[in-house]
């Protein structure tokens, strides 16, 4: 006795797609606006608050704790 497999998919019925004939469509989505804010925000930190090398190095991950640290002593 054997198994079938069977295609499994997210987006609906594989197997009723490929009855109706219709092809399965793959939809690629670019986020590159989010991508430039945070990478201008991050130039903007470095900048602005005129950090080492190490610490823009540190501040690819918590950017927003250096412009909070400068704004809480003003």
């Amino acid at each position: 006795m054997r198994l079938k497999q069977r295609d499994i998919s997210w987006e609906g019925d594989v197997d009723s797609q490929k009855e109706c004939g219709k092809p399965q469509r793959i939809q690629i989505v670019q986020h590159s606006l989010a991508g430039g804010l945070w990478l201008a925000a991050w130039l903007f930190t470095i900048g602005f608050l005129k950090l080492t090398f190490w610490q823009g190095v540190w501040a690819i991950v918590i950017w927003p704790y250096y412009l909070g640290l400068y704004c809480a002593t003003k």
